[in-house]
C-alpha cells in the first residue's frame, strides 16, 4: 500500500512548490535591494530592483541609431614582385631556378572599415588608417545605396578622418559627452568586422583616459567590446543612443579580439572634423616637454603628498616651456585649474588650448608649489608626424627620456631608454635596458630628435648604445 504522504493529490504538490518558490524569489530580490540600497540602486521595491540590475536590452538602439552607420571600402593598387619562368619550362625544372627572372605588377586590395554619418548632409567621420592615403571611397549605407565618398581631410595624431558623400537628408548619429560615461556602463559598438556589416556587439566601459604608446595626445576609452578588423571607424554608443567614441584599435598578441579595445573619444574627434572642415588642417597647443609619471618612489624624493601630475623630465631648447622658465624635475600639478592627475593628462589637455593662448600652470618645485605663465606653441598635424613627435618611436622600438637620476646613474645628460624591440630594432641586437645615446654621432635628446635624424639618414645608421658599464655601436637598417 502507498505511503499517504506521497499519495497526496499532484494539485496539491504543485501548490506547495509554487508556494516555496514564490517565498524563496521574494526573500532573494528583498536582500538585492537591501544589499543595493547600502550602497546602489536606493529606494527601490524587490521588483524594482531586479530590474534595475537586469542586462540591457541593446535592440531599441540598432533600430534608431543603426542606419547612420557605414561600410567603407578603398581600392588601392599595390606592387609586387612574382617570379616569371620561360615557356616550356616547368618550375621542376632543374634548369628553372637559373632560367627564371623577376617580374614587377600591380594589384588591386581593397580593405574594409567602419564610420558613421555625423550630419545629414553627408558628413562621415571614421579612422585615417580606414581611408590611408586615399582621395575618393566607397561607401556603402545599411539600405543598399552606395556612393563615392571624397576624403575631406584627415589627422595623423588623432587617427580621424572625414568623407563626405553626396546625399541629403540622410540618418544621423547623436553624439554624447564622454566624460558622462564612467567605468563600467554598458556600450555597444556596431561596424563591419571581416567585412561582416552592420554587426553588432556589446561590453562595458573598462577604463577611462588610457594612454598608450605612441599615442601622446590621445585620451582613449578602453572597452571589453568585441572589435575585430572591420569595426575600426566605427560607432561606440551609451545606452542613451548617443555616440561617445570610435572604435580604433585593439591590443592583441593573436591580431584578433583578446578583451582589449580601445576608442577615440568623440569630443576630440569632432574637434578634429571641425579643424579639418573650416582650414584643412589640425592644429594643437604643445609645451616642448617630455614628461613621465609620477611614481609611489618618487613622492618622498619631490615631498609630493600623493602621486599625482606629470614629472618633466626634459624641455626642449627654445621652446614654450623653456621660454616660460619651466625645468627638468618640475611637477605640473594642474592646467587653468584642472588637475594632472597622471603624465597622460598632460599633452592632452594642452592640446585642447589654441596655440599662442596662456596656459597657468601650477608647478611643484623645490618642496612648494607656484603657478607659471606659458604662452602655448603649436603643434600642427603634418609637423607632429613628420617629427615623430606624436607618433609612435621608428624601427619597432618602445622608448621614453630618460629622467634625471637615471641621467646621474649612467653619467649621461641625456638619452633614451628602450623598454622594447621588435622588427628591425631586434634582428640588430637592441634589447630591453639599452640606451641609445646617438644617431650616426648626433646626439639623441628626444623620440622626435631620434625619428629625425633616421629619416635624414636615408639609409642604415649607427647608433650608439650604452648596455649596462659598455658602450657600443650597433648599425641599424631602417628598410
Amino acid at each position: 500500500m502507498a505511503n499517504s504522504r506521497s499519495g497526496e493529490p499532484a494539485e496539491r504538490s504543485a501548490l506547495t512548490v509554487a508556494v516555496l518558490a514564490l517565498v524563496l524569489s521574494l526573500s532573494l530580490a528583498a536582500s538585492v535591494a537591501c544589499a543595493a540600497g547600502e550602497g546602489g540602486v536606493t529606494g527601490l521595491a524587490p521588483r524594482e530592483a531586479a530590474v534595475a540590475l537586469a542586462m540591457p536590452n541593446f535592440a531599441a538602439l540598432v533600430k534608431r541609431y543603426g542606419p547612420a552607420v557605414v561600410n567603407i571600402s578603398v581600392t588601392r593598387e599595390v606592387t609586387q614582385m612574382g617570379i616569371q619562368l620561360p615557356p616550356g619550362i616547368s618550375p621542376g625544372n632543374p634548369l628553372a631556378p637559373f632560367l627564371a627572372r623577376r617580374v614587377i605588377g600591380n594589384r588591386e586590395e581593397v580593405s574594409l572599415g567602419s564610420g558613421f554619418i555625423v550630419s545629414a548632409d553627408g558628413i562621415i567621420l571614421t579612422n585615417r588608417h580606414v581611408v590611408g592615403d586615399a582621395n575618393t571611397v566607397d561607401v556603402k549605407l545599411t539600405d543598399k545605396r552606395e556612393f563615392k565618398g571624397k576624403v575631406i581631410g584627415s589627422d595623423p595624431v588623432s587617427d580621424v578622418a572625414v568623407v563626405r558623400i553626396d546625399a541629403r537628408n540622410l540618418p544621423a548619429v547623436v553624439t554624447g559627452d564622454p566624460a558622462k560615461i564612467d567605468v563600467g556602463d554598458w556600450v555597444m559598438a556596431i561596424g563591419s568586422p571581416y567585412g561582416f556589416a552592420n554587426t553588432v556587439t556589446q561590453g562595458i566601459v573598462s577604463a577611462k583616459s588610457r594612454s598608450l604608446p605612441g599615442e601622446t595626445y590621445i585620451p582613449f576609452i578602453q572597452t571589453d567590446v568585441p572589435i575585430n578588423p572591420g569595426n575600426s571607424g566605427g560607432p561606440l554608443f551609451d545606452l542613451n543612443g548617443r555616440v561617445v567614441a570610435i572604435n580604433s584599435m585593439i591590443y592583441s598578441k593573436t591580431g584578433g579580439y583578446q578583451g582589449l579595445s580601445f576608442a577615440i573619444p568623440i569630443d576630440v574627434a569632432l574637434d578634429v572634423k571641425d579643424q579639418l572642415l573650416k582650414t584643412g588642417k589640425v592644429t594643437r597647443g604643445r609645451l616642448g616637454v617630455a614628461v613621465q609619471e609620477v611614481s609611489q618612489a618618487l613622492v618622498r624624493s619631490f615631498g609630493l603628498a600623493t602621486p599625482d601630475g606629470a614629472l618633466i623630465s626634459a624641455v626642449e631648447a627654445g621652446g614654450p616651456a623653456a621660454q616660460a622658465g619651466l625645468q627638468a624635475g618640475d611637477v605640473v600639478l594642474a592646467v587653468n585649474g584642472n588637475r594632472v592627475a597622471d603624465s597622460a593628462d598632460l599633452p592632452g589637455t594642452i592640446a585642447k588650448i589654441k596655440p599662442g593662448q596662456p596656459a597657468d600652470l601650477l608647478v611643484w618645485r623645490a618642496g612648494k608649489g607656484s603657478h607659471v605663465a606659458v604662452t602655448v606653441g603649436a603643434l600642427d598635424s603634418a609637423v607632429a608626424a613628420n617629427t615623430g613627435e606624436a607618433d609612435a618611436a621608428p624601427l619597432g622600438l618602445a622608448l621614453r627620456v630618460l629622467n634625471a637620476r637615471e641621467q646621474r646613474q649612467l653619467g649621461v645628460d641625456h638619452g633614451l631608454l628602450i623598454e622594447g624591440a621588435n622588427g628591425q630594432a631586434a634582428r640588430a641586437g637592441l634589447r630591453s635596458g639599452d640606451v641609445v645615446l646617438s644617431v650616426n654621432g648626433t646626439p639623441v635628446a628626444s623620440i622626435g630628435a631620434l625619428a629625425g635624424e633616421i629619416r635624414g639618414a636615408h639609409g642604415p645608421v649607427a647608433l650608439l648604445v650604452q648596455r649596462g658599464g659598455t658602450r657600443l655601436y650597433l648599425p641599424v637598417d631602417p628598410g
